[in-house]
């Protein structure tokens, strides 16, 4: 079944919601942009819940930058207070990127449309695209998400893997399943003959097949 809200979802807050959720919280009190974030135009994102934590409620997150101690924030948010935001396409975050990964970025886009796909940005590339703060460096990671429609192209993972042959950084990307879960690319492409990889979900970590997950691709 797919999941109404899925990890890494962008969700704007209403403002009243927000101030209410930060001030029950005594250990964001003198932290870093937290307060501010819904009024100066921020999203949260979905992350997966935490044991015990009320199913009614919604786990969302944001991260802070590394000069502010790189923390990751989690609240639990009532649903009626939560609205979806457009998910940032990679395209549209070439700007936030140091300029020694014009070349990758644009191997990327150019992979995706091969395969009718868009990959997003998630982590820093995305914070930063979001925020204008400074999330990433030279060193840093790029982070994506394939979201796939059905069954994942095998040599969607061999362009992935060339790609990431001759970047200047690593490629940390996750394949976003139709039914809302998501699996490590090294890991399914690395799976071999009866493998299995995990997949995680917003609420469960499930083990799978690869060989179930994958397509056979046309000559």
């Amino acid at each position: 079944m797919a999941e109404a809200h899925r990890r890494h979802d962008l969700l704007d807050v209403e403002p009243g919601a927000w101030a209410a959720a930060v001030i029950a919280r005594a250990d964001l009190a003198e932290v870093p942009h937290v307060a501010a974030w819904v009024n100066d135009g921020r999203p949260v994102i979905l992350r997966r819940s935490h044991p015990g934590e009320d199913a009614g409620r919604v786990p969302v997150g944001l991260p802070l930058p590394p000069r502010d101690g790189k923390r990751r924030i989690g609240l639990a948010l009532p649903p009626d207070a939560i609205r979806p935001r457009a998910p940032v396409l990679l395209s549209e975050a070439r700007a936030a990127c140091p300029p020694s990964w014009a070349a990758t970025l644009e191997a990327l886009i150019a992979l995706g449309e091969r395969h009718g796909l868009a990959p997003r940005p998630f982590g820093s590339l995305l914070w930063q695209s979001l925020t204008g703060l400074p999330y990433l460096s030279e060193g840093s990671d790029l982070d994506l998400l394939w979201p796939v429609p059905g069954a994942v192209p095998s040599r969607l993972m061999e362009g992935i893997a060339a790609i990431e042959a001759r970047a200047p950084m690593r490629l940390d990307c996750e394949i976003l399943l139709p039914d809302g879960g998501g699996v490590n690319w090294r890991e399914l492409h690395g799976a071999g003959p009866g493998g299995t990889v995990l997949v995680k979900h917003r609420d469960r970590l499930a083990l799978r097949e690869a060989a179930a997950l994958l397509a056979g691709d046309p000559e």
